[in-house]
């Protein structure tokens, strides 16, 4: 789930169901020991309470230097090349004996073409043969799979520096709502989530309190916020980060191609990609989990090996 930066004070969703356990002991049974023996126990604790509290320590210090902590060291994303891709085709000049016969095998507008999100004429489309093929291999949906590969192609050209690809994407695609498919939804021909796919209330039980920031607009709760779409936004997130994907006019969470743009451009927001280090922390900052880090490091690591 995709946090929104002034949210970051905000209780974690899996923080509330963990112990808070200190390292503090009960001082009166100390007091009740007596000679060498309580003395003996006293020390022991006291040497016990030291090691636990410099592990403490060193751990929250590291968390500190690293956020992606101590729990990923070996997380890495698979760091895969583009997608092979090929220019999208003007449309053809109509032709026709002035009557408005025009030719039928020419789409009145491009998002008449499933599968193919709505960009402008000429852009550098995802080789179609190279979707159905990866798609295959990966067990991605032909839809996901395109506004991922799209999201790496764009975002290659707008941000190279970051070297966000295609696989890290559809790994948390696949965490948070496995493509699209989450209960009884499905992406449909033009890539929306259809029902749309909607979290539970951040009301406070067991998850972080967020209280409504949308009106209700994006996830139907006029009370509190929850995570929306495929890639699993928070309104307030989306509202800052929100990117039109498919080139609609519209920038849509319940959308793929939106979404995954959106993904692309959050995870590039945290620095480069490029090394382990750098793609750690980009995928912390989309969920603050190291499992969650580990989680998305072995499933794009899978994605990738399974294509070459």
């Amino acid at each position: 789930m995709a946090w929104d930066d002034e949210f970051d004070d905000e209780v974690d969703p899996r923080a509330s169901a963990r112990s808070t356990r200190g390292t503090s002991r009960d001082g009166h049974a100390v007091r009740r020991a007596a000679g060498a023996a309580g003395i003996a126990v006293g020390a022991m604790v006291g040497v016990v309470a030291l090691v636990v509290g410099a592990v403490v320590a060193v751990t929250a210090i590291g968390m500190a230097v690293r956020p992606e902590g101590f729990a990923s060291p070996s997380a890495d994303g698979p760091h895969i090349g583009l997608p092979p891709t090929s220019e999208r085709p003007e449309r053809p000049a109509e032709e026709g004996d002035g009557s408005g016969d025009t030719d039928a095998s020419v789409p009145e507008r491009f998002e008449d073409v499933p599968g193919i999100p709505l960009l402008e004429p000429g852009f550098s489309s995802v080789d179609a043969d190279w979707t159905v093929r990866i798609a295959a291999a990966t067990g991605i949906p032909e839809r996901a799979l395109s506004a991922y590969a799209h999201a790496h192609v764009a975002l290659a050209s707008e941000d190279p520096a970051c070297d966000v690809d295609w696989a890290t994407i559809a790994a948390i695609g696949a965490i948070e709502s496995d493509h699209g498919r989450h209960g009884d939804s499905s992406l449909d021909a033009s890539g929306r989530a259809v029902p749309p796919i909607v979290g539970r209330a951040l009301d406070g039980d067991g998850v972080a309190t967020i209280t409504d920031t949308d009106g209700g607009a994006l996830d139907g709760d006029t009370a509190w916020d929850r995570a929306v779409g495929p890639m699993q936004f928070i309104p307030s997130t989306w509202a800052r980060w929100g990117s039109d994907g498919n080139g609609d006019g519209v920038a849509d969470p319940h959308q793929i191609d939106d979404a995954a743009l959106t993904t692309g451009r959050y995870l590039c927001a945290a620095g480069s990609m490029a090394t382990a280090d750098g793609w750690r922390r980009a995928v912390y900052s989309y969920n603050h989990d190291n499992d969650y880090v580990a989680r998305v490091a072995s499933i794009s690591q899978g994605f990738a090996a399974s294509v070459r």
